[in-house]
């Protein structure tokens, strides 16, 4: 399609919203515990975040190992883990199976808060060690 001016107009993208606080928000890496979670998995070896679909995806390479949504009001982190570590994970409060790729490891995390953030990391670098990262240098 092109614009008045005849040059090929942009199309909006829908996942992204239509709000420019969504777009501000995305520029400076999230708000909220999204923040926190892209701050600090933006710091571990080889992680690259994307927004995708809604949601940051969290990748090692090209393997996505955990994602979290875009929104505010949404809150539920998106962690694969390997078979054994997702059947330790949902012995835990908060932590149920992914209603659609539970199968596949995925288990849903809900966050609400920075803080909360903190009691998924646990998860995240057993997701990050089975996505092929090397083990952190942080002794955990």
């Amino acid at each position: 399609m092109k614009n008045s001016k005849g040059a090929p107009r942009t199309p909006r993208v829908r996942s992204l919203g239509h709000g420019r606080k969504l777009r501000r928000s995305l520029s400076r890496g999230g708000t909220g515990p999204a923040r926190a979670l892209n701050t600090t998995l933006g710091d571990w070896d080889g992680v690259r975040i994307t927004p995708m679909f809604g949601r940051w995806g969290y990748f090692v390479g090209e393997r996505l190992f955990a994602c979290f949504p875009l929104r505010d009001k949404d809150h539920d982190l998106w962690v694969r883990l390997t078979m054994n570590d997702q059947a330790r994970a949902l012995r835990e409060p908060g932590v149920r199976p992914h209603r659609r790729f539970a199968r596949q490891g995925w288990v849903e995390i809900l966050i609400g808060s920075d803080a909360e953030v903190s009691d998924a990391l646990r998860w995240l670098r057993r997701a990050w060690r089975a996505a092929g990262a090397p083990a952190p240098d942080d002794g955990s």
